[in-house]
């Protein structure tokens, strides 16, 4: 109270020479105050306008354009003189009580506070831009701690604005926080979880801008496009967009395909449902017309030695058909599948590469296919997986084997025609 009043005492000695201004002669007492509260308003004004529109636009102009401008930075700073002038001139007006010029003075103290605090702000939100130039940060986002930074910084201008508008010391209205630390921990839970949730999410690595991720009970299923301290945005395949909450995906699981991405491959695993009806042993002469086919060539020769050795140690009992091993269709197209995607440049050589019988079903005998393309582009994958099924749906009559479908109301009329 000492200092500011001595400070007011000192700004009326300096700025005496407003109240013997000569505009203001001749005037009322409630026109000198006003005329001089405009002059004050105008000159206020001014150095607002040269300093944000003047120095601060041709010092900016200066700056590399590859870098994120600090303007927003500039122009909270800039607020600062206005309010400054405000504070050292608002003694010197003429006739006012000295009670307004007190609001005023602490009013205008508040506001450089919180000026202040928006320019830090702004400032860790621009070392923010500039981290998320880095190549690195995608997979280590600052957003979190940066907005917990303003969090505190915010509620700390709080405080210093209410002892400014108070006239009293932080330290006074620091001592009763503590009987409202359990208040606090109340209002800012979801903040305090989220905080922690952000930390072992970026420290344990487990999520980046960028990745795509499944959580079916938040309804996401899409890429990552925003790491915030509350919540993780997720854009969906059908370009909605899921905000979920950050401590979400520590307390629930979620599947990240961030390995698949960075593997080069994207695993098929599809089965194809074959009518169980017809599998059969293969005749000499089916086994001959098979053998013009390049890829399971090799196949027969190798089987065929294999099933003679075999059935030449049976003796007698190996010439009767029932007792020797045979070729079947399905075994013969269950290598010409493997051989086929073996043979083919979008299926990787280097992963998984499966061809194998499922257990039966009343819908026929899964063959299943498990191997890798060796893309994970959405697109290209799914045609790559079509093709390989085109394929192999219009080859199997070949190996005299029928995919099982369901009857229709076709096949029923036909059947009773």
């Amino acid at each position: 109270m000492r200092g500011r009043a001595a400070m007011l005492e000192m700004t009326n000695e300096n700025l005496s020479s407003l109240r013997n201004f000569p505009l203001l002669d001749g005037l009322p007492p409630w026109g000198e105050t006003l005329a001089a509260l405009a002059l004050l308003v105008g000159v206020a004004w001014l150095a607002n306008f040269v300093v944000k529109y003047g120095i601060i636009r041709f010092t900016l102009r200066w700056l590399p354009d590859d870098i994120p401008t600090p303007a927003p930075i500039a122009a909270r700073l800039a607020n600062i003189v206005p309010a400054l002038i405000i504070s050292s001139g608002i003694g010197a007006v003429p006739h006012l009580p000295s009670a307004v010029a007190t609001v005023v003075s602490n009013v205008v103290a508040a506001s450089i506070i919180l000026f202040v605090a928006m320019a830090i702000s702004e400032a860790l939100g621009f070392a923010n831009r500039i981290y998320d130039r880095r190549p690195d940060a995608a997979s280590r986002p600052i957003k979190g701690y940066v907005q917990v930074l303003q969090i505190v910084l915010y509620a700390g201008a709080a405080i210093l604005i209410i002892a400014a508008l108070m006239e009293q010391s932080p330290l006074l209205l620091l001592s009763g926080l503590g009987a409202m630390a359990a208040v606090l921990m109340l209002v800012f839970k979801d903040t305090i979880l989220s905080l922690v949730a952000s930390v072992q999410l970026t420290s344990n690595d487990m999520l980046r801008v960028g990745d795509w991720i499944e959580m079916p009970q938040m309804g996401a299923d899409g890429d990552v496009i925003d790491i915030a301290l509350h919540t993780i945005k997720v854009q969906n395949w059908d370009k909605t967009i899921t905000t979920i909450p950050t401590h979400r995906l520590i307390a629930d699981s979620f599947k990240n395909w961030r390995g698949m991405s960075e593997s080069g491959g994207r695993r098929i695993k599809r089965s194809m449902l074959l009518d169980q009806s017809c599998i059969r042993f293969l005749s000499a002469d089916e086994r001959r017309e098979l053998g013009r086919i390049a890829l399971i060539r090799d196949h027969l020769d190798r089987k065929r030695d294999e099933l003679g050795e075999w059935n030449a140690r049976l003796g007698e009992a190996g010439r009767e058909p029932v007792n020797a091993r045979r070729i079947t269709n399905i075994g013969l197209f269950r290598a010409y599948v493997a051989n086929y995607l073996r043979a083919s440049a979008r299926i990787s050589k280097d992963m998984t590469l499966i061809v194998r019988q499922l257990a039966p079903t009343p819908q026929g005998l899964p063959l299943e296919i498990y191997c890798f393309t060796t893309t994970t582009a959405w697109s290209d994958y799914e045609n790559i997986q079509a093709d390989i099924f085109d394929h192999l749906l219009a080859i199997l009559p070949e190996f005299h084997l029928r995919a099982f479908q369901e009857p229709s109301g076709l096949d029923l009329r036909q059947f009773a025609a």
